[in-house]
């Protein structure tokens, strides 16, 4: 059979800018045009194939906001594009860098009832930065440039280009000179600079916000240095964690919603908070003092997530270079000692209270389920300390968050959902994060309603030679559902979001030639998790499924209310 005869085509020149780019994988379920797959042919770029599209853009913002560079996503048109916008959403809301190419009707045929046709732009507005659609060929270049300034620049976040059908039919345009690929980092206004200094210096117990703005912004670990130099304590939100190093004694784990105990009584007290990066959303300020009560710096690239309804100032900027600033001119602070010794002494109080319920779930029989905490000490004691945890949002994949349950150190890296949080977003982001970074193992702990949704996805784990090790707390269904109808009814209701049954992955993980064990009782827990980190760390993706109580829950999240936990509610019954 003779070679088939291969011409420059316009998804030519995408390959081109995706080498220009720098880009290592691409995700996606092309549509029956299959010249994107012919123009990678030959290229040095891999091709994550999967079965659904929204996992396809799952995995390219896992992949953007490990590397800090533009995931790039394919899928086709109609259904395939409308399967593809609950990742979008996501992507947008995780302010990741995603550059979703899909196809569109033929510029011809708009408006004839095509096959598949569908207003996609109207569509997509709402989620992206930026949406074009490209009918010749001579448009492609600058829409390709113009699409990676947007989605790298300001505050990240996703940007779109639909192809129209007969585009690689044309022949393309010639090259224009490409642009770089980089994100320009905005410096602040000197004079909004020397107010925020002159507030930190005023304050006596300041904290510092690290949010998702500052990942990959804390180069030569200027927040640190910042903490030390006006004696503040640290915290992150969800989404910025693993951009500070938690073996500091000054850092005292996650802010809002995750914030219990000793950590919480600092939000009570503190006088100032530095945001850096974060949006203030709701979950990053749950269990703060009233807005008026609080001075806010807030640090942020783009004007409109400023955050006006508490007293203090926005500082418009990139996070690093905000912090840069602040150095010079606050580098000979004035600490109060007492603030600080607060500070390290909560953080080793929380410390106490984890061993403290490590040693309790202890006394439990050896038959027992094991505790989510137990399950993290032993996943703790087998894996890397570079390791990449990529978690859910649910009823007990939510001791993840509570540190130091789980501690990323100093080089660990985390990667979560947003406030969307996206059922599988997690479970499906871990196969980018994996591509992303190839050389760090990567973890991903989730619950079994999570991962039912991205098991679909198992053939293209198995196919995609990344290995990633699932650890699948399974409470028999959707935990914190039942949780909430179970505060309405008494737990006496005829519906039920869990049920005890087998889950079938087993054979199916065995089928793809991926590796699977179980644990239902804590004495085999650490021997597996062992043993299934050895099978993992060897090449083979490998999935890891746990039996766990729907009681297991982390502190403060035992009365569900809706979307949150009612903190009012459990303090009484503390009292």
């Amino acid at each position: 059979m003779s070679e088939p005869t291969r011409r420059p085509t316009a998804w030519s020149a995408i390959a081109d800018h995706l080498e220009h780019l720098g880009t290592r994988t691409v995700f996606g379920l092309p549509g029956d045009d299959m010249a994107l797959l012919a123009a990678l042919e030959d290229r040095d770029i891999e091709v994550v194939l999967c079965r659904d599209q929204r996992n396809a853009v799952f995995m390219a913002t896992g992949y953007a906001l490990m590397s800090g560079t533009p995931g790039v996503c394919v899928v086709g048109k109609g259904p395939a594009f409308t399967n593809a916008l609950t990742g979008l959403l996501e992507a947008r809301s995780a302010a990741a860098p995603v550059i979703l190419v899909a196809d569109g009707t033929a510029l011809g045929r708009l408006g004839t009832g095509a096959f598949q046709e569908f207003d996609q732009m109207s569509a997509v507005r709402p989620f992206t930065k930026w949406a074009t659609r490209v009918d010749r060929a001579d448009q492609l270049a600058t829409a390709l440039d113009k699409a990676t300034a947007v989605c790298l620049n300001g505050t990240p976040g996703p940007v779109y280009l639909e192809l129209a059908e007969q585009l690689p039919y044309e022949p393309p345009a010639g090259p224009l000179p490409p642009r770089r690929a980089t994100p320009q980092r905005l410096a602040p206004d000197s004079d909004m600079l020397r107010e925020a200094a002159g507030l930190i210096a005023a304050a006596q117990r300041p904290l510092i916000l690290a949010g998702g703005g500052t990942r990959h912004r804390n180069a030569g670990r200027l927040v640190e240095r910042l903490a030390e130099v006006i004696g503040a304590g640290m915290f992150s939100t969800a989404s910025g964690r693993g951009s500070l190093d938690e073996n500091h004694p000054l850092f005292c784990g996650l802010a809002g919603l995750y914030s219990t105990g000793p950590a919480a009584q600092l939000w009570a007290d503190t006088d100032l908070v530095i945001a850096l990066g974060s949006r203030l959303e709701e979950t990053a300020v749950f269990g703060w003092p009233e807005p008026h009560a609080l001075p806010v710096i807030q640090v942020t690239a783009d004007e409109l997530t400023l955050s006006t309804g508490r007293p203090g100032v926005g500082v418009i900027g990139d996070v690093s270079r905000v912090v840069s600033g602040w150095a010079s001119i606050l580098a000979f602070g004035n600490p109060d000692g007492a603030w600080t010794d607060r500070v390290r002494t909560t953080r080793r109080e929380l410390l106490a209270l984890a061993e403290e319920r490590t040693a309790a779930a202890a006394t439990a029989p050896l038959s027992a389920p094991p505790t989510v905490a137990q399950v993290l000490d032993a996943l703790r004691a087998v894996v890397p300390d570079d390791t990449v945890l990529v978690q859910e949002n649910g009823l007990n994949d939510m001791w993840t968050y509570h540190f130091p349950h789980w501690s990323c150190g100093a080089r660990g890296g985390s990667v979560v959902p947003s406030e969307q949080t996206p059922l599988g977003f997690g479970a499906a982001a871990a196969v980018g994060v994996a591509h992303a970074d190839p050389a760090r193992p990567v973890v991903a702990v989730v619950g079994d309603g999570a991962f039912h949704l991205f098991r679909a996805e198992l053939p293209t784990l198995a196919d995609s030679g990344r290995p990633v090790l699932y650890v699948v707390l399974d409470n028999g269904g959707y935990g914190w559902l039942q949780a909430n109808l179970d505060q309405v009814s008494g737990g006496t209701s005829r519906f039920s979001f869990v049920a005890d049954r087998g889950t079938g992955t087993g054979e199916l993980s065995r089928t793809l030639g991926l590796g699977h064990w179980r644990v239902d009782s804590w004495g085999d827990l650490e021997g597996t998790v062992g043993k299934a980190w050895d099978q993992c760390s060897s090449g083979v993706s490998t999935v890891v499924e746990v039996a766990v109580a729907l009681t297991d829950v982390p502190p403060g999240t035992d009365v569900p209310a809706g979307d949150f936990p009612d903190r009012e509610a459990h303090a009484r019954e503390q009292d």
